[in-house]
């Protein structure tokens, strides 16, 4: 492949990225998913090698409601630019580097809801979410009959970097998210559509278990 042949694949792929980033962040904010300019989207793009990557990512302190030409930059596995630009990544990249590194995902999306934020707190001295025999397990590729999870929560700090070794030590092979306290989940896949797959999983695990606890409660 020519210099040139390079140059125009990778070009390719990054609009790929960028218009796969522009569909996702559109339907997640018409569900509500982003208050203010909360939550991350990224696709990776290009091959894979743990020490050396890129991804598309969302700008920060931008209104995710709306479309424009400053959505999304690139950015390498240290989560700086890889090109020239004016716009910042957003503010919580350092996670998705070290999620992209552990585990080769082609996409990871971060939103924040109200039952991810109340179930977070209400096991938050369990350190996991526990479900059990919910049909939509098998959202997240998980097929055993009654499958039983427990979906980690790791504490949420205002300085990023002491998050990233919290996520380090929860992640788990077959579950692909991780929650954050009060704060909301990161969920990845293979590519955007797998990745949108296990988001919209974990929100349904979560308003189950948020409900069902209610429920639980006042039977008590």
């Amino acid at each position: 492949m020519s210099d040139f042949q390079e140059h125009l694949a990778k070009l390719e792929d990054k609009q790929r990225a960028y218009a796969e980033l522009a569909e996702v962040k559109e339907l997640f904010a018409s569900r509500g998913w982003f208050a203010g300019t909360s939550g991350n989207l990224s696709v990776r793009v290009g091959d894979f090698n743990p020490g050396r990557f890129q991804f598309a990512v969302t700008a920060s302190g931008k209104d995710k409601s709306k479309r424009t030409a400053e959505d999304f930059l690139l950015v390498d596995q240290n989560g700086k630019p890889s090109e020239p630009t004016a716009l910042k990544p957003s503010a919580e990249t350092l996670i998705h580097c070290e999620i992209y590194r552990l585990t080769g995902a082609g996409a990871i999306f971060h939103i924040h809801s109200v039952f991810s934020n109340v179930v977070s707190e209400w096991f938050w001295e369990r350190r996991s979410v526990p479900v059990a025999g919910v049909e939509l397990i098998k959202g997240l590729g998980i097929w055993e009959e009654e499958a039983q999870i427990e979906i980690p929560i790791v504490p949420n700090y205002a300085d990023i970097p002491r998050i990233v070794p919290e996520i380090t030590d929860a992640l788990q092979p077959r579950l692909p998210g991780v929650l954050l306290r009060k704060h909301g989940i990161y969920a990845w896949g293979k590519d955007a559509f797998e990745a949108k797959r296990h988001l919209e999983s974990f929100e349904f695990l979560f308003e189950y278990v948020y409900r069902w606890e209610l429920l639980q409660g006042s039977r008590r």
